[in-house]
């Protein structure tokens, strides 16, 4: 939420009818002080890159055949969030753990960072995809930009230098690291293309 709660800022909300919710509203978009329109509802990250890779918009994940949410693999009792398979003539099953991470925190000039607090489960996260690289299989650290004022990413070692020390190792071992930007309406949130600016320096000001 950092930098996505100024006070006054326009804010849309879902209401929901189910009875056993503690809360009815969901906090779905801001219109932060820039103007620019942010989902800080986190949890749609998830689907907006399944639904990106189904319709072949991210032209890297374009020709797995199947689909998996939410399953549990690694060392470290994890889930990853999509897991991608296709059938290898002669071979073993191609894998590609695909692990999605919502970006909204705008530090300015177009420059996004993650993450936006203090995060040991990123952390392992990024231990897990290393550790599936090391055992032959791809693995895709996928940053979902839910910023419109974004246009490049890097770590944010100012609030989170070790996850800034992992991220670097988990590229230097393989890890992929994807960056896809969306269009955000009140109506509708599509991914919609690639951002290739990726900065591996830590961003530490």
């Amino acid at each position: 939420m950092t930098g996505c709660a100024e006070a006054g800022s326009t804010v849309w909300l879902s209401i929901s009818d189910n009875p056993k919710r503690k809360y009815a509203h969901t906090w779905e978009l801001v219109r932060g002080a820039d103007g620019n329109m942010v989902c800080i509802h986190s949890a749609k990250a998830n689907g907006l890159v399944k639904e990106a890779i189904e319709a072949g918009t991210v032209l890297e994940l374009a020709d797995y055949e199947r689909i998996y949410t939410e399953v549990k693999y690694g060392d470290e009792n994890s889930r990853i969030d999509l897991l991608l398979e296709k059938e290898s003539r002669g071979e073993k099953t191609a894998k590609c753990y695909v692990e999605v991470k919502s970006v909204t925190l705008h530090v300015g000039g177009g420059l996004g960072v993650f993450p936006d607090a203090v995060s040991d489960r990123g952390r392992k996260h990024l231990r897990e995809l290393i550790l599936m690289v090391n055992h032959g299989h791809r693995a895709v650290l996928f940053f979902c930009v839910l910023h419109a004022g974004i246009a490049r990413i890097a770590p944010a070692d100012l609030i989170d230098k070790c996850y800034g020390e992992t991220f670097r190792e988990a590229l230097s071992s393989g890890v992929e690291v994807l960056v896809y930007s969306a269009d955000i309406t009140p109506s509708a949130i599509v991914l919609t293309q690639s951002l290739t600016a990726l900065e591996r320096q830590p961003v530490t000001g």
